[in-house]
């Protein structure tokens, strides 16, 4: 199993392409992550009054917060053209040089997953960034000699979702570094509703609530729970989006609970709870039992559960608090004398 077939799954499906005409343009468009915003206001107004680009700026935290939206937002607030490439995608040094000779003067480059840059690119990466100059290699053995081109004054717009995995130097050349955290119950709510007004879905406030309480304060989730709950509206009733609809499409069909929870998740707290009395049980072991990656766990699936705090992480293992008890309707017996004080991996 993997965070893409996941429905509450917070990385990029083939089924979001339409997400993309329902993107902020302005950043008065974008609810929530109100620090972010302000200071991003504030950011391009200076740059536009010195009539310069905006200072490189890095963007982290969980997938699906819109990350490349803000990216977009930057572009239209600067009117300049921006060009979107991922750090899979750049395999070679020479396909870093041939995206850094065709941008234009303020152009933005957009990286995405920047952490999965390979060192060599890196290399090459920071005289662009710190100087505007870009070392190439002409040649081969004893007759090949180093060039230094000069390149437009440009802003690098990285992404990433593991900002540990960035190498310093590389974190170090960001004039900016904004973390974007999960979205309120109300952003959520304006989210749904903007959507569902763009893609003229007829959707109740309370069809609304009940999406966007269960998309795990992250927009790409609230809306592919939009579109889904559109098509049984469409297909099986009168085409409105009523709490009812939202409710039967949610929890018969999605097997999606008022928290966001989804089968996975209840496959891990049930492990915790029924086959290792409640913990603490070591993380290769609860892979093991419900058959999974450790680190598909750690990374992809722990995250949400410890922000519900239905899971501590301690030195002997996972254990299972008591709000994980209530939810899944378990008698809590306490935590084990074997736990110890949480920590932090």
């Amino acid at each position: 199993m993997s965070d893409d077939g996941r429905m509450v799954g917070g990385s990029a499906r083939r089924d979001d392409r339409e997400n993309v005409a329902l993107r902020p343009k302005l950043l008065r468009d974008i609810v929530g992550q109100d620090s972010v915003r302000e200071n991003l206001q504030i950011i391009i107004d200076a740059a536009k009054a010195r009539k310069e680009p905006v200072d490189h700026i890095l963007f982290y935290g969980p997938p699906g917060l819109g990350k490349t939206s803000l990216a977009l937002v930057i572009a239209n607030e600067m009117g300049v053209n921006i060009r979107i490439t991922s750090g899979p995608s750049i395999e070679r040094a020479g396909d870093l040089a041939a995206i850094l000779t065709n941008l234009k003067q303020n152009d933005i480059l957009f990286i995405d997953e920047i952490h999965r840059l390979g060192r060599a690119i890196e290399e090459v990466l920071y005289p662009a960034m710190e100087d505007f100059k870009l070392d190439i290699v002409i040649g081969k053995g004893p007759a090949a000699k180093n060039v230094r081109l000069n390149l437009p004054r440009f802003t690098v717009v990285g992404a990433t979702t593991r900002l540990s995995l960035l190498a310093a130097p590389l974190r170090d050349r960001f004039g900016a570094r904004f973390r974007l955290d999960f979205y309120d119950q109300r952003s959520m709510e304006h989210i749904v509703a903007r959507a569902a007004a763009l893609l003229e879905v007829e959707a109740k406030p309370e069809g609304i609530i009940e999406i966007a309480r269960r998309s795990r304060g992250t927009p790409r989730i609230g809306l592919r729970l939009l579109r889904r709950s559109r098509d049984y509206a469409q297909a099986r009733a009168d085409g409105v989006i009523t709490g009812a609809i939202a409710g039967k499409v949610l929890d018969e069909l999605l097997h999606i609970d008022t928290l966001g929870l989804d089968d996975i998740d209840y496959r891990i707290l049930d492990t915790i709870i029924d086959k290792f009395q409640g913990g603490p049980v070591g993380l290769d072991t609860i892979a093991a039992a419900i058959s999974e990656d450790s680190a598909t766990i750690m990374d992809v699936y722990e995250p949400y559960l410890l922000q519900l705090g239905f899971l501590m992480r301690t030195p002997r293992g996972r254990v299972a608090t008591r709000l994980a008890y209530e939810h899944r309707g378990r008698i809590f017996q306490g935590l084990s004398e074997q736990t110890e004080l949480p920590f932090e991996e």
